[in-house]
């Protein structure tokens, strides 16, 4: 039995293959410190707590991955990252929203990977600053699942509302448009057949059944529209929750998506489809690659951002 081919379309990008060859960086010795510098004693407020002592308020950025194994200085950065052994000829990198993983063969000595880690010390805490940030951004759009609760889809808003009373033609919810509504004002209503002190967790759940329910439907009829126009056919269409990946094609027609794209609008979706589908042709990321996505989705650069740029509410 042949091993299935797979392709994946991830949250974050890897950054490139680290330098083989090591330099070697000496510390600089540090100065002496003075015996009595002025910031030792925090003077007294009188209306509250000492201040803070400038050691503290000039502390270096700290990040560090809940799996860390080693540390390292980057700059006026502390990071500490997980170090993995793998079977691969190269150095690699991807920063996550847990922070740094870097992917070394099993004979690098470690010298050599402290080496690489510093040759990509700009880009490394650039991408981690970006995943903070993005995660912040993340946990401050995080939903309050209650009456009232405003969720993407589509890439518009809807409002949840709880009627107990409606009698619904789909089970669990219907989506009620207002085509007249002002602008500035949401026009999707979500009518959950809940009553008014369902807990969160019950309201939470019946809306992603719904989105769910809407991704399969709309990822099935897309795939549907692009497999004849790349001349490929697939097999399966399996919903993921997985936490980096958007997508992922195998060899065997199974296509896998990422059922949170829902949340965006039809474009961005497309360019995911049409990218899992142009691997069933091209089963890797090369210039042929992606000039077969070009085929069916001409600004796939320009989508393919605004699915990095954008962020999708935490569930």
């Amino acid at each position: 039995m042949h091993r299935l081919l797979q392709l994946t379309l991830d949250f974050f990008d890897a950054a490139p293959a680290a330098p083989a060859r090591p330099r070697t960086r000496k510390s600089a010795p540090k100065p002496e410190r003075p015996a009595k510098p002025a910031f030792d004693a925090p003077e007294k407020r009188a209306d509250g707590p000492p201040a803070e002592l400038l050691d503290k308020v000039l502390a270096p950025a700290d990040f560090r991955h809940p799996r860390a194994n080693r540390e390292a200085m980057l700059g006026d950065s502390v990071v500490a990252y997980e170090l993995r052994r793998a079977k691969r000829r190269t150095i690699g990198f991807a920063v996550g929203p847990e922070g740094l993983t870097v992917t070394a063969p099993k004979w690098v000595p470690l010298y050599e990977v402290d080496s690489a880690v510093q040759s990509k010390s700009a880009w490394i805490v650039k991408k981690l600053g970006e995943a903070g940030e993005r995660q912040r951004r993340i946990e401050s759009a995080r939903i309050e699942w209650k009456e009232g609760a405003t969720f993407p889809f589509m890439g518009e808003p809807v409002i949840v509302v709880l009627d107990p009373r409606h009698g619904f033609d789909e089970v669990g919810g219907v989506l009620e448009t207002d085509d007249a509504a002002l602008p500035g004002v949401a026009r999707h209503t979500l009518r959950l057949g809940l009553p008014q002190n369902a807990q969160p967790s019950q309201i939470r759940d019946a809306v992603q059944a719904w989105l769910m329910r809407q991704a399969k439907r709309l990822f099935t009829e897309r795939l549907d529209h692009y497999a004849p126009q790349l001349g490929v056919s697939w097999r399966k269409l399996v919903l993921s929750s997985a936490g980096t990946r958007w997508g992922t094609a195998h060899s065997d027609g199974l296509i896998r998506l990422n059922w949170r794209l829902i949340h965006f609008r039809l474009p961005v979706i497309d360019y995911v489809v049409a990218h899992e589908l142009s691997h069933l042709r091209v089963m890797d990321h090369s210039p042929r690659f992606w000039e077969t996505v070009g085929t069916v989705v001409p600004d796939y650069a320009h989508l393919r951002g605004q699915l990095k740029d954008e962020h999708i509410p935490p569930w």
